[in-house]
């Protein structure tokens, strides 16, 4: 039994996969909690969307991937805040405009360069077989580097997470800081992308907070909880499609929204009960 459980870990690839897939995991699930507290959890469906264009202009610019799509998307994310900023458009027209004409872009450069259409189907889908050990390096970095930035600016960003307006009245500087945050999330998208795909990215990032939040109402706990089910699925989803034979990006998915259907249960069960017993008492 536990020479069939350890035979996919026999495979480097495997390997390779299932540690880029156990960081992305937690690294989406940390940066999903600031995103759903800031009811953007569009802006990673965009954004994403947005990096797939850069990835494609660096293909064929033949610049270095993770710094023209890096490049990009850092673009792309703080074109959106400044515009909501300085204009009256709302964060979701801004997303929707931005990030439609990068990818756009994408597609026509793809349709003009047909050579590496099959390329771009693993940027869309997802391609843990060609995660590398430099891959895992990048990401692991990458990783590491978010992890210092939020704990070195836990408050200024928690500050503007929840009121932007009230920070900057306390002096929080939110331009820079939405700024880096804007970095950190496009960092994070690239890194991802590998291994979730474009179409499947905004989930990774959104399940595990919104999970994390149904079960505790401490943002300390919060964090912790959605980074940990972040990584949890990533690896748990890695072993279970390569028994299954199902795609990685799409099982991790898959696995993170059968948790949040067991803590929507749990929760609903939970308010259910309080209510029978404030009733009792009355």
């Amino acid at each position: 039994m536990i020479d069939v459980l350890l035979q996919p870990f026999q495979f480097e690839f495997f390997r390779n996969g299932t540690l880029a897939a156990i960081m992305v995991g937690g690294l989406c699930g940390l940066i999903g909690v600031y995103i759903v507290l800031r009811g953007m959890s569009y802006i990673g469906h965009g954004l994403s969307h947005a990096i797939f264009g850069g990835a494609v202009v660096s293909y064929v610019m033949a610049w270095n991937f993770y710094l023209g799509a890096g490049i990009w998307g850092f673009i792309a994310a703080v074109l959106i805040n400044q515009t909501v900023r300085r204009t009256k458009i709302n964060a979701d027209a801004a997303i929707g405009v931005i990030t439609t004409a990068s990818f756009a872009i994408g597609i026509a450069l793809i349709s003009r360069y047909r050579s590496f259409t099959r390329s771009f189907d693993a940027a869309l889908f997802g391609n843990i077989l060609g995660v590398t050990v430099q891959d895992v390096l990048v990401i692991a970095g990458v990783t590491l580097l978010v992890s210092l930035i939020i704990f070195f600016c836990y408050k200024q960003l928690l500050f503007t997470a929840f009121d932007s307006t009230v920070a900057e009245v306390y002096g929080v500087p939110t331009a820079w800081v939405e700024t880096l945050f804007a970095l950190i999330l496009a960092a994070a998208l690239i890194v991802s992308m590998q291994i979730l795909g474009v179409t499947l990215i905004a989930a990774a990032i959104v399940i595990p907070a919104i999970t994390a939040r149904l079960l505790t109402d401490s943002f300390n706990r919060l964090i912790l909880l959605s980074t940990a089910l972040g990584a949890a699925t990533g690896f748990f989803g890695m072993c279970i499609s390569f028994y299954a034979d199902v795609a990685s990006g799409a099982t991790i998915v898959l696995l993170q929204a059968a948790l949040f259907c067991v803590a929507l249960a749990f929760s609903s069960l939970q308010h259910r009960a309080g209510r029978r017993l404030a009733h009792t008492h009355v």
